[in-house]
């Protein structure tokens, strides 16, 4: 044990880098569980859209949505939904909606969003 306190004493930065990325890791776990927008795979988007009617919203851009989406993707832009502009989604409040993004990083502040104004499950 007294080899375990020199060494955290000795190597204070290395020791405090290692403590914050275990807790930023436990964090995100934690989030994660405990957040009412749920990621899913591809089954279980493709089991909301077949079972459940579920609405796909593809939040990137014209240019990148023209090149290749989901089909029957609906279009919308994330910064209109952020601003609270939910004019075109307000039609999918009764469906399950699925945002998706190009890397799954954009869409989780649109589903937030979503989420808060009552209008994803």
């Amino acid at each position: 044990m007294e080899e375990f306190v020199e060494f955290l004493t000795a190597n204070f930065v290395l020791s405090g880098l290692w403590i914050v990325l275990f807790v930023a890791l436990i964090y995100s776990f934690i989030a994660g569980a405990l957040s009412k927008v749920k990621e899913i795979n591809n089954h279980q988007t493709t089991e909301l859209m077949n079972k459940h009617d579920g609405v796909v919203l593809d939040i990137r851009g014209q240019a990148d949505f023209r090149k290749g989406h989901i089909l029957g993707a609906k279009n919308v832009a994330s910064d209109k939904i952020l601003k609270g502009d939910l004019a075109e989604v307000e039609k999918y409040k009764s469906k399950p909606i699925i945002v998706v993004c190009n890397m799954g990083i954009s869409a989780k502040p649109v589903a937030n969003r979503l989420h808060k104004a009552a209008l994803s499950r």
